[in-house]
């Protein structure tokens, strides 16, 4: 992207921040209440998603470790036996 491509998308982002911002001021408390709960709500989904997802990976971490184990064990196994 060019610069002049950058700096009307800088642009953009400056004027949309600053709506929102006077978006926010403008609000009625009641308004700006449901907003924060919405934000707090999504916040708890999200943290609550992202443990289900570590511990769907720790599970997953631990299956591929013992699997490995196993493997490792079946081929020291099958190395003693054809030392023997």
């Amino acid at each position: 992207m060019n610069n002049k491509g950058k700096g009307l998308l800088a642009l953009l982002g400056v004027a949309a921040g600053a709506f929102a911002f006077w978006k926010y001021k403008t609000m009625s408390p009641e308004e700006k209440q449901r907003l924060k709960d919405k934000a707090n709500e999504t916040g708890r989904k999200i943290k609550e998603k992202a443990g289900e997802v570590e511990e769907t990976i720790s599970e997953k971490y631990e299956q591929l470790t013992n699997s490995a184990r196993k493997e490792a064990n079946d081929l020291k196994r099958k190395a003693n036996d054809l030392t023997n």
